[in-house]
């Protein structure tokens, strides 16, 4: 299984994308994903590499026309929300490597 490199992406890649992975590490580790979790903000996140990125509708934009997955979320306090919106296609992911 491949690793994945995860981004959390808010405008200054401390506070939301902060709790954002909190709330991310929990469901991949209730689920035993191996994973590498990181924050990142506005003005470095195109700059990275990643596989996959998790971030607000408003901070999706900057990934226009990315052939990454980009999953939108809305409360990022929500273990369900990620689940729903992200687990499968993090799954997928992983098992392509």
């Amino acid at each position: 299984m491949k690793k994945l490199k995860i981004m959390l992406v808010c405008g200054f890649g401390l506070g939301s994308s902060m709790i954002l992975k909190m709330t991310l590490d929990k469901v991949l580790k209730n689920n035993a994903i191996n994973a590498e979790t990181f924050c990142s903000d506005e003005a470095t996140a195109r700059g990275q590499f990643f596989d996959i990125v998790f971030t607000s509708e408003e901070m999706s934009k900057l990934f226009h026309g990315s052939d990454k997955p980009v999953i939108v979320i809305k409360n990022f306090l929500s273990s369900a929300e990620l689940e729903e919106k992200g687990l499968e296609i993090i799954r997928k992911l992983s098992q392509e490597g």
